[in-house]
């Protein structure tokens, strides 16, 4: 894990609030101690989740989109280390990781423009080397018989938790995803609105529901790709959801565990699926936290769900004022899988 920047009992202390009379997450929460090797640590350690964050946004300016999601794991750490730590949710759970080394890609990305033909060949030649380390480190991580929770990025990195769990797993796996658009478009080169299709195309995805499509935002195109492959791929609208209300959100949400649970699946949340979040694809019109809050728990509590990721939120994008916002909300969802996680128990 070169390319990994491991995060250490310094760096939690630094964002963890002390506060007499409470323990917060950041005093329980496990890190990887400098002089153990990482693998090692993850099958010893009693954790049972682990908090990978990938601060990026090259693939979604490789997808003409606004940047920011590099941000987000700075905000919800920030936040999950001041969550408190109680009967409810112990942080004693959790390992944090560290996060992806894009340092030197993000540098050559900085003098790219999306406008430029050779350069989002240079985008989608970086985005490959993303997807690379990320397989890595979640392949790793389900093979030590944890549960990763992936923090940040562009919704380009479900490829590489796809990728990264089928091969953990030995086949390929199945995945459910609360999004305003498919990101199953044509295999042009990877950026943030094809990780699905690439993992589908090359075999390491079984499965997909897209739960919530934005009909106004989805092309012809990708509605008869999707119509053409309904045996493995299923999808709603929110527009029937919740604006026509012909389709009910509990009864979907079964209709979309029975499809997938089968197999091992991931559970994956694009923020632009919520009104006015800051994000690289904002909307006014989405499901509140209260409907996704509930997709993370329903979707959490079952034996098959093998992963968690949390992607597009752009603290950065936000009123200064705002931006730890973004932080509280993933902290939400993600205390809302653990807790969903530990119903099986």
């Amino acid at each position: 894990m070169e390319h990994l920047i491991r995060f250490t009992a310094a760096d939690l202390s630094k964002i963890t609030n002390h506060r007499s009379g409470e323990v917060k997450f950041g005093e329980r929460m496990q890190v990887i101690p400098e002089n153990e090797p990482i693998v090692e640590y993850l099958k010893k350690t009693d954790a049972q989740f682990v908090l990978f964050g990938i601060p990026e946004d090259i693939g979604v300016r490789a997808n003409s989109g606004r940047p920011g999601a590099a941000t987000a794991w700075e905000s919800a750490i920030k936040s999950i280390a001041n969550i408190q730590h109680n009967r409810f949710c112990k942080g004693s759970q959790i390992l944090i990781l560290g996060t992806l080394d894009v340092t030197a890609l993000n540098q050559q990305a900085n003098s790219l423009q999306f406008s430029e033909t050779a350069d989002r060949k240079t985008f989608h030649t970086l985005v490959s080397e993303i997807d690379k380390e990320v397989s890595h480190i979640l392949s790793l991580i389900v093979q030590s018989g944890k549960i990763p929770i992936v923090i940040g990025g562009g919704h380009n990195n479900a490829y590489g938790n796809i990728k990264g769990t089928a091969l953990a797993k030995g086949k390929p796996i199945n995945a459910i995803n609360l999004d305003a658009h498919s990101d199953f478009r044509i295999l042009e080169g990877r950026h943030s609105g094809n990780g699905f299709s690439y993992a589908f195309e090359e075999g390491f995805l079984k499965k997909y529901f897209i739960f919530g499509l934005h009909e106004s935002y989805t092309s012809k195109n990708v509605l008869d790709k999707l119509k053409s492959l309904k045996e493995r791929v299923l999808y709603n609208t929110y527009d029937a959801l919740n604006i026509r209300r012909e389709k009910e959100f509990r009864l979907e949400m079964q209709i979309a565990i029975d499809f997938i649970k089968s197999d091992a699946y991931g559970v994956e949340i694009d923020l632009d699926s919520l009104p006015m979040v800051p994000t690289s694809a904002m909307t006014p019109s989405g499901f509140s936290v209260e409907e996704v809050r509930q997709f993370v728990y329903f979707f959490g509590k079952h034996p098959q769900a093998a992963y968690l990721h949390i992607c597009e939120g752009a603290p950065a994008l936000d009123f200064e004022t705002n931006k730890h916002m973004v932080g509280k909300l993933i902290g939400y969802l993600v205390t809302d899988f653990i807790k969903a996680k530990n119903s099986l128990d």
